[in-house]
């Protein structure tokens, strides 16, 4: 792997607490996501099921864990199946897993081969009375007919074993993930400095007529050289107008003199992402116009993040937001206030100049999964990343920080990145 070890004690200590939410008698069988194929005899780059990984810390395909906390023998309480190697595997694809390897990353001490599973788990299925088996599920899930390894195990224990219960392994997961552990936010902060020294190097590379790609370039060469997993998302390097359309993700344009640029990014390490969104004049001084819009949403994120604290609604605090934003709008002459007063409550008028949420779960993935109808908790860690899109004017920014949430507040997990208009000017100036 490229990134440090981490602590066996953190998928030790998930175990124990997913366990303690499991029903009595039951047992869960997690799988590991495919190599998806690309074309010929390529395939894309593998994400490992971050389910999996939060339970045990193995990144190799073709895993499967399975959990059975009531099991008569101590040893069947937790198993971990990984692909065998072989010799040909060692010619053609080099080192798997050992299954020393697997228990040193893992902290679980029966593995076995994969091709072991259905054997192995016959002996002690019929003891429990549920399967707990585990499956996407976010609200922002894309959706296809694709045939998953999750979809497979789900059909192979229904057909297999028909008459046990069955209950979803996420309705756990997605209560333990939002909280972290002093461990991950580590590992948070680890990708967040990643990111600090991709945006400074990325401002190194700012002057008229540089090519969007060549910026994001300079992002992935620093994540690569720090020992990052891969981008957390692909990033969004959006110069002029471009800035406006909110998933701008073709980075083909060439950046003119005149433009803003904004660069949303983050950094995967240990499979634990930041999330990230700058904006910069590429002359190396922002236009007046430009500087306005900026100082707008830098003070909607500073009083804005404010409210992120535990105890708070997700929609209270986009609420408290859009207050915030729509005042901003007003000074900037973009809404008025007589506009406001006669707006349809169901659409009001500052969603032309904003038009999205502005805090979301952050860790294992970029959107990590959590229920938004809860309050916010101690030791969550979200974004915070308000906006302001003028497509008439071609000027589009957005701010983004990460913050942990404290007992009585929150701490910016992203200080370190420049976001203050003279830091910025001065360090695109001294390249």
């Amino acid at each position: 792997m490229r990134y440090d070890s981490i602590p066996v004690s953190l998928f030790e200590n998930n175990r124990k607490r997913f366990a303690a939410k499991m029903q009595n008698n039951s047992l869960a069988i997690l799988t590991s996501n495919d190599v998806m194929p690309n074309n010929a005899d390529d395939v894309m780059g593998f994400a490992q099921n971050n389910d999996l990984f939060y339970l045990s810390g193995i990144e190799q395909d073709e895993t499967i864990l399975v959990l059975y906390p009531g099991a008569f023998k101590e040893e069947n309480r937790a198993i971990l199946f990984v692909k065998e190697v072989t010799e040909q595997t060692l010619i053609w694809e080099g080192d798997f897993l050992t299954k020393e390897k697997a228990t040193a990353i893992s902290g679980i001490k029966n593995v076995k081969w994969i091709h072991e599973f259905e054997k192995a788990i016959q002996l002690f299925v019929f003891e429990a009375d549920t399967i707990y088996l585990g499956h996407n599920e976010h609200i922002k899930r894309i959706t296809s007919e694709m045939n998953t390894r999750q979809d497979r195990m789900i059909q192979w224990c229904k057909q297999k074993y028909p008459l046990h219960q069955y209950e979803r392994a996420a309705k756990i997961t997605r209560d333990l993930r939002p909280v972290k552990s002093e461990v991950e936010v580590d590992l948070i902060r680890k990708a967040i400095s990643i990111s600090a020294k991709g945006f400074k190097r990325l401002l190194n590379a700012v002057k008229p007529g540089v090519k969007e790609y060549e910026l994001e370039a300079e992002l992935a060469y620093q994540y690569i050289k720090s020992g990052g997993n891969r981008h957390a998302f692909k990033p969004i390097v959006a110069s002029g107008k471009n800035a406006c359309a909110l998933h701008y993700t073709t980075n083909d344009s060439v950046c003119n003199k005149e433009d803003m640029i904004l660069i949303d990014f983050g950094v995967c390490y240990a499979n634990y992402n930041s999330d990230i969104t700058r904006c910069f004049p590429v002359s190396g001084k922002f236009s007046p116009r430009q500087k306005a819009v900026y100082e707008s949403v830098l003070y909607c994120l500073k009083e804005g993040s404010k409210f992120l604290k535990p105890g708070v609604l997700s929609k209270a605090y986009e609420l408290q937001m859009a207050s915030l934003i729509e005042a901003e709008l007003v000074k900037l002459e973009l809404i008025t206030l007589e506009e406001i007063a006669s707006q349809d409550p169901q659409n009001p008028v500052y969603r032309k100049y904003f038009m999205h949420g502005t805090a979301h779960y952050l860790g294992l993935d970029v959107h990590d999964v959590g229920l938004y109808s809860k309050p916010f908790e101690k030791g969550m860690v979200l974004t915070c990343e308000p906006g302001i899109y003028i497509r008439e004017e071609g000027i589009g920014c957005r701010l983004e920080n990460d913050y942990l949430l404290t007992e009585n507040g929150n701490i910016n997990l992203s200080e370190e990145i420049p976001i203050e208009i003279i830091e910025i000017e001065q360090l695109i100036n001294t390249q």
